[in-house]
């Protein structure tokens, strides 16, 4: 299945250098398959390890459709994402993570469900092949953060997603953690445009480790999650509610002019 519209899919990587090669020619593999015009990105975020020696070999092998963005310093998961989001050209935006727990060649699921209506489509994970504390944290965060902010998407940290650049491109993300996930979805429902759903396949992490499951990453997490609450429900609702008073003055003073 082939698509009109071009595609840019974007990896984000942080010392994740056994991982690209497959995950890389996967992409490849299944780009050609789903679209005539399409681009890879690879954004390495202070990679200490040989991701970028790995990039530059991959860039031999695979051609100038792989183009590398490079932070000399980690900026953070929501961090690469926005250079990701940045760096990419095309009308679809298709992103998912570089440490291989996802399989690229999937992204004909998410082409399936793509009509003229829809802004994103957001996979969630069929099982999730994780250690038992980290499919527990993030039970519990998918849950409180879909109760918070009202999200209706079940899968909000399934980073499998495909979105329509114009859209992403108005969001004016700004987190730096990996609560950008929780900010991109909220914002783009709060949109009102179509969003669809499709299970994926998940897959252990082979190689490194994750990034999030450190005090200093869930302390900052835990900061940025605050500060998306106050912005993104607590300041429209007091804003409502300020317009609604506001209205309803205005009205019981128009009557008592009548009178």
């Amino acid at each position: 299945m082939k698509v009109g519209e071009g595609i840019s899919a974007f990896f984000p990587a942080y010392n994740d250098a056994p991982s690209l090669p497959g995950l890389l020619r996967r992409a490849f593999s299944a780009l050609e398959q789903a679209s005539d015009d399409f681009e890879v990105i690879v954004v390495n975020d202070g990679s200490r390890d040989e991701t970028a020696a790995v990039l530059e070999q991959m860039q031999r092998e695979l051609g100038p459709r792989l183009r590398v963005v490079t932070h000399e310093k980690n900026r953070g998961y929501g961090g690469a994402l926005r250079s990701g989001f940045e760096a990419a050209s095309k009308d679809l935006v298709f992103y998912t993570d570089g440490d291989g727990q996802y399989d690229p060649a999937e992204i004909h699921l998410l082409l399936e469900r793509w009509t003229p209506d829809v802004g994103l489509v957001n996979g969630y994970k069929r099982l999730r092949q994780d250690p038992w504390h980290r499919i527990l944290i993030g039970n519990v965060y998918n849950r409180v953060a879909r109760f918070l902010f009202g999200i209706r998407i079940r899968d909000i940290d399934c980073d499998f997603r495909l979105i329509r650049r114009p859209l992403v491109e108005n969001l004016r993300l700004e987190s730096t953690s990996g609560t950008i996930c929780l900010e991109l979805v909220r914002k783009i429902e709060m949109t009102g445009c179509g969003v669809a759903e499709v299970a994926v396949s998940h897959y252990p992490r082979l190689h490194g480790r994750s990034q999030f499951f450190r005090w200093r990453s869930l302390l900052n997490t835990a900061r940025q999650f605050a500060g998306l609450y106050v912005k993104l429900v607590l300041l429209p609702a007091a804003n409502a509610a300020a317009r609604s008073v506001a209205s309803l003055w205005t009205r019981r003073a128009s009557r008592s002019s009548v009178v």
